[in-house]
């Protein structure tokens, strides 16, 4: 760290800076709220997400436990051929958006498969369509997390280290300047009071 420079000057940047500082803190302060809340309404999404998951899951059991017969080949009843995402902003981060899935399914014959094949590929579609919507959700989170902890860091670098430093140096200066202050009227005096005496001898 460079040594402080003791004088006006010094004095007169390290105000202005204070005050820069000061003024951009509860800006950054106010940009982490809105973020931290963004990223618990995206914590909420992914959770959602989850939960229809889990009950797409319960409600395939129920409507469909024939699915636990592994003699009916399953493999590739479901294939996807496209994923598309987009870029999305939520303030000032870039996040994915899930815009579309295209699914393809196997075609087979009527005879060599069991009736219930169609609802069970209907239920893989949703299935990998939520998996998806997880993986970007997912996401979503970890961007948003990612931002939110950058900024607790400019935050606490501001409040922690920038303020204090600032502060503590003007101090200093504003002592130095009161001191140099109060000797410089001492060494007036004596001196008056010398060329007092002189004139007086």
């Amino acid at each position: 760290m460079t040594r402080l420079a003791l004088n006006k000057g010094t004095l007169q940047r390290e105000t202005r800076r204070l005050r820069v500082y000061q003024r951009l803190l509860p800006v950054l302060d106010m940009k982490k709220r809105q973020l931290m809340a963004e990223h618990r309404g995206a914590l909420a999404e992914l959770a959602a997400t989850r939960e229809r998951m889990r009950s797409r899951r319960e409600q395939v059991s129920r409507t469909l436990p024939m699915l636990a017969n592994r003699k009916v080949d399953l493999q590739g009843l479901v294939r996807v051929t496209d994923v598309r995402t987009e870029t999305g902003n939520r303030l000032g981060v870039h996040i994915p958006v899930l815009t579309g899935v295209t699914v393809e399914r196997a075609g087979y014959g009527r005879l060599v498969r069991p009736h219930w094949v169609d609802a069970a590929g209907e239920a893989v579609e949703a299935m990998v369509r939520l998996r998806l919507q997880e993986q970007v959700d997912a996401e979503v989170v970890r961007r948003l997390g990612a931002a939110v902890n950058k900024l607790t860091q400019r935050v606490n670098l501001f409040e922690k280290v920038l303020i204090p430093r600032a502060r503590g140096s003007i101090r200093r200066i504003r002592i130095h300047l009161a001191d140099a202050e109060r000797a410089a009227v001492v060494r007036a005096k004596i001196a008056k009071r010398k060329h007092a005496g002189s004139i007086g001898a």
